[in-house]
């Protein structure tokens, strides 16, 4: 069985010159313990991966049995008609209709959390978008990992301060593609990539009912 991975920046595999910036994607293939195709590429948008032929090629990779997940929204919300309940979510639709016709499980994610606080809480940035891929996923009954919730979560937990480890933060002088630095509050440094991957592979395996054929232990509770 193969994962297949449809999306944006915040999935999409790192390019060597920009290390440690990356996706999650990257990360995801010793949790799931099965191999991985990251066709996610930066700036993608469910019209674009279409258009392009991504999609196309992702398709024809898919065998019965894999599993196809798909997170779009950073681009898409900067695309009037790609509206969070108009052509994002048809666009949306029509992958999760494709991905079943091959045979496979699609599993829709919502899109990571941008690190934006105000004071010691995440505002949220992406509108409506979260709750229309919400929506989809229980009409069409397909599984859903909610990647807004976690990483507005793991933000939260780390603070305001530390959490800034998890993004691209780059001081004066410490990476050549930004010799200026970098304040990027939605891509990934390696350790937010891989604490994400670590949620998304974990969400897969449970998807799959994987992990409970194993005996249950801790059973002599204290009563």
């Amino acid at each position: 069985m193969t994962y297949h991975l449809a999306g944006d920046s915040t999935v999409a595999p790192a390019k060597p010159e920009e290390l440690p910036l990356t996706g999650w994607g990257s990360y995801i293939e010793p949790v799931v313990e099965a191999p991985v195709r990251n066709l996610a590429y930066g700036g993608a948008t469910t019209e674009s991966f279409l258009a392009d032929g991504s999609w196309e090629r992702l398709l024809q990779g898919v065998e019965p049995g894999d599993t196809v997940v798909i997170q779009f929204g950073h681009n898409d919300q900067k695309r009037p008609e790609l509206d969070a309940r108009g052509g994002y979510i048809a666009r949306l639709r029509g992958m999760v209709e494709d991905a079943r016709g091959r045979g496979a499980t699609a599993v829709l994610c919502t899109s990571a959390e941008r690190r934006w606080f105000e004071g010691d809480r995440v505002t949220p940035t992406h509108g409506d978008y979260p709750n229309a891929v919400r929506d989809l996923a229980h009409e069409l009954d397909v599984p859903l990992i909610d990647l807004t919730v976690f990483t507005t979560w793991l933000y939260e937990d780390r603070g305001p301060a530390a959490s800034t480890s998890l993004l691209s933060h780059f001081a004066p002088g410490e990476h050549p593609g930004w010799p200026d630095g970098l304040t990027d509050d939605t891509h990934f440094r390696e350790e937010g990539a891989r604490r994400i991957a670590a949620f998304v592979g974990r969400s897969l395996r449970a998807i799959e009912r994987r992990d409970g054929d194993q005996p249950a232990r801790g059973s002599q509770l204290v009563s």
